[in-house]
């Protein structure tokens, strides 16, 4: 666990210096998400659970995700050419938008609440999955200068999607193989559990 954070302290302070890509215009960033609209909804709060909430995600997170759809690091059939034409000022007004939102509360499944609750706050000890409070926060709030993201209040099957992307090797856009090394030896269940907890949390 040491080691785990000493890395998470050393990709927030090498990443400090990069803030500055996400300075944007909000109100530029309103007229230009005129585009992302009929996916994540007017103010980033998406209608449909498989597509991401935006609103009050950070910026800097945003932004790295924009610039590695459109270089490829990352890939996805409808994001990838929806980013493949932006700059990087319409890339940074985008995020400042977005990241001025407020998020709709979501709420969990009861049912999976303690499931939950327990992988998010202690890991899984026996299969070795890290807790997620470790790079989110207690109450999902994230890392901006480390770009770890925001998850509270995010659509539980969006999250069960990144992590069978990220477990299936599908989406390795994550440093040091953070996330693919959490998301390996989870299971459905698992997954299932963690993110409904996410979705209510606060």
């Amino acid at each position: 666990m040491n080691k785990w954070l000493v890395f998470t302290a050393v990709i927030s302070l090498s990443s400090a210096g990069s803030m500055a890509y996400a300075e944007g215009d909000a109100a530029a960033g309103e007229a230009k998400a005129a585009a992302c609209a009929s996916c994540h909804g007017a103010d980033g709060n998406s209608a449909n659970p498989d597509w991401p909430k935006l609103a009050g995600q950070h910026p800097l997170y945003l932004v790295k995700q924009l610039q590695e759809f459109k270089s490829g690091v990352r890939s996805n059939p409808m994001m990838s050419p929806m980013a493949a034409p932006l700059s990087e000022q319409d890339m940074a007004d985008l995020a400042a938008y977005f990241a001025a939102q407020d998020p709709q509360p979501g709420a969990a499944d009861e049912a999976m609440v303690e499931l939950g609750e327990d992988i998010y706050r202690g890991g899984i000890p026996a299969t070795g999955v890290a807790a997620c409070i470790g790079c989110h926060g207690p109450a999902g709030a994230g890392n901006p200068a480390a770009k770890f993201p925001a998850l509270s209040w995010q659509h539980s099957n969006y999250t069960v999607n990144q992590l069978q992307a990220f477990k299936a090797g599908q989406r390795n856009n994550d440093a040091g193989k953070m996330m693919r090394n959490v998301a390996g030896p989870m299971t459905e269940q698992e997954m299932k559990a963690v993110a409904s907890y996410i979705q209510g949390l606060h």
